[in-house]
């Protein structure tokens, strides 16, 4: 069956349920919907949500980071998280576990200014490929969120001036490069190989969004063991709220 999944860095829940959020998630109307950099602690919102089952991930930091899937479709499991306390204060990672594959949303930890973070964020990337790759072992994986890194050049506007940028640095793209030849498929760049301007993320900064100065830098990747069930992908430059637009997966998976 033909089912629509759909992720969203929110950059923090409760600003964006003022900005047309139900109205938004209403009209995609999505059987999957994963939500990045929610910015909540248990019990600081209640979403009604009729038909979905929530599942949510709190970063210990108050106002920092977070997860959160909303799914029409109880999962067989889940966990929270990749399984080493390094990694898993930070509310990061939720998987669904489903018959025929596992529903894995990401918040890819940011490099920061100055790099201050790109060492963690370099163990970090192996730690999560390898999480990935054991669930991978045992049925196909759909791994969505913001993924901190625009891939490649056609992925940011102006590739030339953030070259040693956080999420634009030989390092972080070479993760990228690494998961991939692991056995995923970026969604986007397999319908669309060569389309270029069209972007995930925006800074606020220097009116960014209205020159469409961005980078793509939120993702579905699937295993290449579902790669031939994939039907569309789509990002939705046209609704607001964030500083990050709505992405979009339909793949014909058995539940």
């Amino acid at each position: 069956m033909n089912l629509k999944f759909i992720s969203w860095n929110v950059n923090g829940l409760r600003a964006v349920t003022g900005k047309n959020f139900y109205e938004d998630f209403n009209s995609l109307d999505a059987d999957f919907f994963c939500l990045q950099e929610t910015k909540l602690q248990e019990g600081q919102i209640q979403m009604d949500l009729p038909g979905y089952f929530q599942y949510w991930n709190y970063a210990q930091k108050k106002g920092y980071s977070g997860t959160a899937i909303f799914t029409k479709y109880e999962p067989v499991s889940v966990f929270y998280g990749i399984g080493i306390p390094e990694h898993d204060t930070e509310g990061r990672v939720i998987t669904l576990e489903y018959k025929n594959f596992f529903l894995v949303t990401v918040y890819t930890p940011n490099s920061q200014t100055e790099l201050k973070r790109l060492d963690y964020r370099m163990r970090w990337e192996d730690d999560f490929k390898n999480y990935l790759l054991n669930l991978s072992q045992k049925k196909g994986v759909i791994v969505c969120g913001d993924l901190n890194v625009a891939h490649k050049e056609i992925d940011i506007k102006n590739p030339a001036s953030n070259r040693h940028n956080a999420g634009f640095t030989d390092e972080e793209r070479s993760k990228m490069t690494q998961l991939l030849e692991s056995g995923f498929t970026d969604s986007f760049r397999f319908f669309y190989p060569d389309t270029a301007n069209v972007y995930s993320w925006w800074s606020y900064r220097f009116h960014a969004r209205e020159k469409n100065a961005g980078w793509r830098i939120d993702y579905f990747l699937v295993s290449n063991s579902l790669k031939a069930q994939m039907k569309s992908s789509a990002i939705h430059t046209e609704i607001f709220g964030s500083d990050h637009c709505p992405v979009e997966l339909v793949c014909d998976c058995e539940i």
